[in-house]
């Protein structure tokens, strides 16, 4: 079945053998996935980046995005007060690559989104390339699910807020969980003694994040 997923991915992405780097992918990347951001004011701030310059732009929303970092397979840009995307450039084999982005909007907690897409910006299956987080890959291994203050927080636990990020350097994707800092301060203080504090860390491998 893995070599069935990798075998379509290296068929939709055979025609970039010679593959653009992250700034000519943002670039040419559909406005639809960068709203308030349209692709002339997406080149203007590849255009100060380089240059190193100050790489920020009032955008469409009437406020200013800024592009933070670009190397030839990673970008963040900071698209308003409140939201980040990250960009990465992930191989498969014989020079073919896809897209993970990663949408972060903080309201006041931050939550991520992540979506995959070819070269060419068509959208891919997540389900096919990492399996998202849950809570419970949180719990501390030896948490008793029966203790009364273990079922006060979880009875809490309304919703499930996760933090993904990239690493510009290296070929990973990290997950924390961030539905703690929706907590009051005293609920908060009770469910920490439950939880891990290290984010979970996936690596990619052989077209998957594992």
């Amino acid at each position: 079945m893995k070599q069935l997923i990798i075998s379509t991915l290296l068929a939709l992405c055979a025609f970039n053998a010679g593959a653009q780097d992250m700034a000519g992918l943002f670039v040419k990347m559909p406005d639809e996935y960068m709203i308030g951001l349209e692709g002339a004011w997406r080149k203007d701030l590849v255009d100060l980046y380089q240059a190193g310059k100050e790489a920020k732009l009032q955008n469409m929303m009437q406020g200013t995005s800024q592009l933070m970092k670009l190397t030839p397979d990673y970008l963040k840009i900071q698209t308003s007060g409140r939201s980040t995307v990250e960009l990465r450039r992930l191989p498969l084999v014989n020079h073919t690559y896809i897209i993970c982005m990663v949408t972060t909007v903080s309201a006041p907690v931050s939550d991520s989104r992540i979506h995959f897409f070819t070269t060419d910006w068509k959208p891919l299956s997540g389900e096919d390339l990492y399996n998202p987080v849950s809570v419970d890959d949180f719990l501390l291994p030896d948490v008793d699910t029966t203790d009364v203050v273990f079922l006060d927080v979880m009875a809490a636990l309304d919703m499930d807020l996760f933090v993904y990020r990239l690493n510009e350097e290296v070929q990973t994707l990290t997950a924390e969980y961030m539905t703690l800092d929706y907590l009051d301060t005293a609920m908060r203080e009770k469910a920490k003694q439950f939880f891990k504090t290290e984010p979970k860390v996936f690596t990619w491998t052989k077209g998957r994040f594992e």
